[in-house]
């Protein structure tokens, strides 16, 4: 072969070698980058403390299992996160965009999934959004786990379902403007749910007495979800009329989180942001507390209240055969289908 071409040929490797690496460092720091931005829903933080405080509402006989696994209730209550870009059908559990179905939504939606699907279509709904019909679906999971006296799976789902009831009290779960993007207010999703409860918490009232029991988990989610969407409203209004009378190099500051330089909102718009909500990040709060140690009681007690005592002793195993499997979709493909909840 003459020189000139084996040159060409050479040139041609090294480029396509060079080019072939560029693309795979760009869509490495593309989906870094980007999965650094979408952080949890109410925050690790925040999903963390609410599993932790539920357990103290517990009854004694409740208690003798979950106290001992109360760091396992509380670290993997963000399992469901970890999860969102990996499982398929895993996003839609965390929302619903009540705005999409009219200003009647709630008079007109299904409030039992079956009759919703046939209503609306399984993938329609799948697309705006289920977490008030998944709630119940989890709950009958947990009744079923503790029935079953399967120490893993009460732990998992037990953990699971904390996390989906904390994110139906989320005002910007329940809208399509769910990150403030329709509005020109991006960022505000992780402001209210991370940033408020992670500067603020530590002072909130969260000792509600013993759980109690729920006689109709359906109707009481679907008033969480209600509630939540009756204060998205103040949510968007007061940032936008802060911000509007707010100096921009007052707005943010630069803080180390991680050994990372971050920027987020400035402690002093932060907290004037608070005071304008009136304690709505602490109601919202301690009503998350609230239902999820309810219903966990409330499977308890429909399972028969079955002896934890000797369940105890249990290793939680993260590697239970019935739990979701990953469907057989790339990180990219996946990334790209999923609504992002970026902060």
């Amino acid at each position: 072969m003459a020189p000139f071409v084996l040159s060409q040929q050479k040139k041609f490797e090294k480029n396509r070698f060079f080019f072939k690496n560029v693309l795979k460092y760009s869509l490495l720091v593309a989906f870094t980058a980007l999965f650094c931005d979408l952080k949890s829903n109410w925050g690790f933080w925040a999903h963390k403390r609410i599993n932790r405080l539920a357990v103290f509402r517990l009854p004694v006989e409740m208690q003798c299992f979950f106290k001992k696994y109360i760091d396992y209730l509380s670290e993997n209550a963000v399992n469901p996160d970890r999860r969102r870009y990996a499982v398929v059908g895993e996003a839609e559990r965390h929302f619903i965009d009540l705005d999409v179905y009219g200003d009647s939504a709630l008079a007109v939606l299904p409030k039992y999934w079956q009759a919703a699907v046939q209503k609306i279509g399984e993938d329609s709904l799948r697309k705006h959004g289920i977490v008030p019909w998944h709630v119940q679906l989890a709950a009958l999971q947990l009744t079923a786990a503790f029935r079953e006296r399967n120490a893993s799976r009460i732990l998992r789902i037990s953990a699971d379902l904390g996390h989906y009831i904390a994110d139906a009290h989320v005002p910007l779960h329940t809208t399509r403007n769910y990150n403030g993007q329709l509005t020109g207010q991006d960022g505000i999703h992780g402001f209210w749910e991370s940033r408020l409860p992670e500067l603020f918490a530590e002072d909130y009232d969260m000792w509600l007495g013993p759980a109690v029991y729920r006689k109709d988990i359906a109707q009481d989610i679907w008033k969480a979800v209600a509630d939540s969407h009756a204060a998205m409203d103040s949510v968007l209004l007061f940032e936008k009329q802060l911000t509007e009378g707010f100096k921009a190099d007052k707005k943010y500051s630069f803080e180390l989180r991680n050994n990372v330089l971050t920027r987020m909102q400035s402690r002093e718009f932060s907290e004037k942001y608070h005071r304008m909500l009136a304690g709505q990040v602490e109601k919202r709060m301690r009503a998350s507390v609230q239902m999820v140690g309810d219903i966990w009681y409330t499977c308890w007690i429909n399972a028969g209240q079955p002896d934890l005592g000797h369940l105890a002793n249990a290793k939680p195993d993260n590697t239970d055969p019935n739990a979701e499997r990953v469907e057989p979709e790339t990180w990219l493909q996946r990334l790209l289908n999923v609504r992002p909840e970026s902060d």
